[in-house]
């Protein structure tokens, strides 16, 4: 038997239903609109903007359902391209490790600012920065790597214009940081660059992105450098970022450069040959080679007195042909 008290509580309960069943069964039937939201607030004593919002949350609740339903098998294989590069940005904090398949599809897309995966090489090749056509080259990875460079520097604060003078003074410290750790390395170039109005990052390299620098003009003045890890040798790191230093104090930067590791043309010459000469003194080079001893504590000496680590070295002289790539590989190292 009901008490008196939960006799009204049930009382009021089902006179309460009785008086909003007619507006629910409105609201599953029609969207709600401002006006009919307005209608519910006075009928129910509920704010018109509750009735407002539990519509937009339904409304997009049913666009990513809908959304979802009408990804494409081609669209989700291309997630197979991607895995390595997927991997990574959830590293770093740009997509939830736990979402996958279809809504990871669906982050990619937001991300990339694209409709659909699958125009990644329609929009690559109709943009201002046409991506390279080789058989090294999977235009997915290629297109999403370049994305994921931007974000990555695109909060970073340089307060000054791009300063070739500051930059050409600073190439000496640059050059002495081949000496740290890793770990020192990436941010004390962060800071030499930002002094010379550079923005520089340093991305993971993956295959089907052949890329050994990116520099880009930005709209308020300065530059952006994305160097990839790309190789663990040390020398090749050091002489690809005095490379790409090279094209800025050349003037190769029009509005961004992407510099392929195939490219070859006469800038790219230049480029090389500000790496070689601004690491290893020529002069000294040139005699060492003209001695043609290239033992390992004559290598050594060299590097004490030029001030420079030895894999720089060695790596110099193999690229020559002064030595073979099996050679000193310990010295060679990171």
């Amino acid at each position: 038997m009901i008490g008196p008290p939960m006799k009204n509580f049930t009382m009021m309960f089902l006179m309460f239903f009785l008086k909003i069943l007619p507006s629910f069964v409105v609201v599953c039937l029609k969207p709600i609109s401002v006006s009919f939201a307005k209608r519910l607030e006075y009928a129910l004593g509920v704010d018109a903007s509750f009735w407002i919002n539990l519509q937009a949350n339904y409304d997009r609740e049913m666009a990513d359902f809908e959304e979802v339903n009408l990804i494409s098998t081609e669209e989700l294989e291309i997630l197979q391209r991607l895995k390595g590069i997927t991997e990574y940005i959830q590293e770093i904090g740009l997509f939830d490790p736990d979402v996958q398949g279809a809504m990871l599809v669906i982050e990619w897309r937001k991300l990339l600012n694209i409709s659909s995966l699958l125009r990644i090489p329609e929009i690559s090749q109709a943009g201002a920065y046409r991506l390279a056509v080789a058989d090294s080259v999977d235009p997915y990875v290629l297109f999403t790597w370049l994305r994921i460079a931007d974000l990555i520097t695109q909060n970073q604060q340089v307060n000054q214009e791009l300063d070739i003078d500051r930059l050409k003074s600073n190439l000496h410290l640059i050059r002495g940081l081949a000496f740290e750790n890793v770990d020192i390395i990436q941010l004390k170039l962060k800071e030499i660059f930002a002094e010379c109005g550079i923005k520089f990052a340093i991305v993971k390299h993956f295959t089907g992105a052949p890329v050994q620098g990116v520099i880009k003009r930005n709209h308020d003045g300065n530059l952006t450098l994305i160097m990839p890890v790309r190789r663990k040798f040390a020398d090749v790191f050091w002489f690809t970022l005095f490379h790409e230093i090279g094209h800025i104090l050349n003037g190769d930067i029009e509005d961004r450069l992407i510099d392929y590791e195939f490219t070859n043309n006469e800038s790219e010459v230049r480029a090389n040959a500000f790496a070689a000469n601004t690491l290893i003194d020529p002069e000294q080079y040139h005699l060492l080679v003209e001695a043609g001893d290239f033992s390992l504590p004559r290598i050594r000496q060299f590097c004490s007195e030029q001030n420079i680590p030895t894999f720089m070295l060695i790596g110099r002289l193999q690229r020559d042909d002064h030595l073979k790539y099996y050679q000193y590989l310990d010295e060679r190292k990171n």
